[in-house]
């Protein structure tokens, strides 16, 4: 390594070491400039982490958000130079903080970190909505269809996940006053990019299932007989009906080998 290469490295650790024992500090960490300059990356870092996870920062407020990214930092500093990324984990650590009290709040995160993921996915040509119109039932079987790059989806068999993150992500008032009644049952997400917006929309919880076969490689058939072998009221017509208005798929159809 180069000298130039271990200052950098040097330089970076320093940036998110918690503090120094004894002496081991370079004398360039010790100037008055570096710490500015020290607070100022882990402002950016933690103001990343309040502007990425925005349905969380609702629900649980600023100040305790930012206290949650202050540890997360300390513990996962980023890998990546463009902060919109930043938050691999983010969950999790929220759900050590979390425990019992507020059990959604990973999952919420989880889908703060799905729109991100599917704001800066790749662009793909999308498959129209009447593309499969017309297949036989033997031939739409056997047909593989991917999904968008994209296309995210996240469900939870026990918690109205979708109701409280989208609530919370809108801000729209009729919704965050609806939660109220929330029915405490297992939801699942949706999140598209059909055109250069992100959009969501429930989806069965089996849809996750069916979508996670896609995504495999698996047959339209291997995906429907997974998706009801774990959730047998799918209701698979109109589900493949939904992720294809959805514009789920990406257009490379191809059969089984």
């Amino acid at each position: 390594m180069t000298a130039l290469g271990a200052f950098e490295q040097a330089f970076v650790a320093s940036l998110f070491a918690d503090e120094f024992a004894g002496g081991a500090a370079p004398d360039w960490a010790r100037q008055p400039g570096f710490a500015v300059y020290r607070n100022t990356v882990h402002k950016g870092c933690i103001d990343a982490l309040e502007a990425n996870f925005p349905a969380v920062a609702r629900l649980v407020g600023r100040d305790w958000l930012r206290a949650a990214a202050a540890r997360h930092l300390g513990e996962h500093p980023p890998r990546d130079a463009c902060l919109l990324h930043y938050g691999e984990g983010f969950a999790d650590t929220l759900a050590d903080l979390a425990g019992d009290t507020l059990p959604y709040l990973p999952g919420v995160a989880t889908l703060d970190r799905l729109w991100t993921a599917s704001h800066t996915a790749a662009d793909a040509p999308v498959l129209p909505a009447d593309a499969l119109a017309g297949l036989p039932p033997e031939a739409l079987a056997g047909l593989r269809l991917p999904p968008h790059p994209a296309t995210r989806w996240h469900a939870s068999d026990t918690l109205p996940l979708h109701s409280i993150w989208s609530a919370n992500r809108s801000g729209d008032a009729a919704a965050l006053a609806a939660l109220e009644a929330v029915e405490w049952a297992g939801e699942a997400t949706l999140l598209t990019r059909p055109i250069g917006e992100v959009i969501w929309q429930p989806l069965p919880v089996g849809g996750c299932v069916f979508l996670d076969a896609c995504a495999r490689g698996d047959s339209l058939g291997e995906a429907a007989a997974a998706a009801l072998d774990t959730h047998p009221d799918t209701e698979l017509a109109a589900l493949l009906a939904r992720l294809l208005q959805a514009r789920a798929f990406t257009t490379s159809i191809g059969s089984p080998p």
